[in-house]
Order: structure tokens, then C-alpha cells, then sequence
């Protein structure tokens, strides 16, 4: 569940990054490494699991797949997390620039 939830956002991030202009402006490319990381890193850990377990790995128990999928979405959002502080860092579209310009 883990792995196929960061391959879904890894390949819709990718997606978005590959069609608009204004995502390759925001480094969304970053966020689709970050996913495609974290994709990889959960493939090598399915293999493994299945050396280990055998056709057990494919059948696995509910709280499981709860806990998989927990560990999945926080996969998600501690990526969506960096990525922003990235983008807040950076700012390439200038907007924190201006709004601390407002401010003072």
C-alpha cells in the first residue's frame, strides 16, 4: 500500500510538473524526485519482504494494510512539508518578497 500510494503521487506530480509551465516555475520537479525516491526506496523493501515471506507478502492482514496506508499518507505530506519550506525559501514567483515589501 505504502509503495503504491508514493508511485501514485510520484506519477501524478510528475504529471502536473510535465504540463505546466507555472509547476516548473514552482519546483514541483523536486517533490516528483522526492516521490520518486520514496517509491524506489519502498520497491526495494517490497522485494525484500517478498525474498522473505514468499506469496505471504501478497495476503497481508487488515490492520496492516491501515497501517501501510498511514505510513503511505505521511510519506505524502512530509514530502508536500519539504517541498514547501523549499518554495518559501526560494521564492521564485517573489510573493513572500512582496508581501514582507507590504508589511513594512
Amino acid at each position: 500500500m505504502t509503495l503504491l500510494l508514493a508511485a501514485a503521487a510520484a506519477a501524478v506530480t510528475t504529471i502536473l510538473w510535465y504540463t505546466s509551465e507555472k509547476a516548473r516555475q514552482l519546483s514541483l520537479g523536486t517533490l516528483a524526485l522526492l516521490y520518486w525516491g520514496a517509491s524506489l526506496m519502498w520497491l526495494v523493501d517490497a522485494f525484500h519482504a517478498y525474498l522473505e515471506q514468499g506469496a505471504a507478502y501478497f495476503t497481508p492482514a487488515a490492520a496492516e494494510l491501515c497501517n501501510d496506508a498511514f505510513l503511505g499518507a505521511s510519506v505524502i505530506l512530509l514530502g508536500l512539508v519539504i517541498w514547501l519550506v523549499i518554495v518559501l525559501v526560494r521564492d521564485p514567483l517573489g510573493t513572500v518578497r512582496k508581501l514582507l515589501r507590504h508589511e513594512e
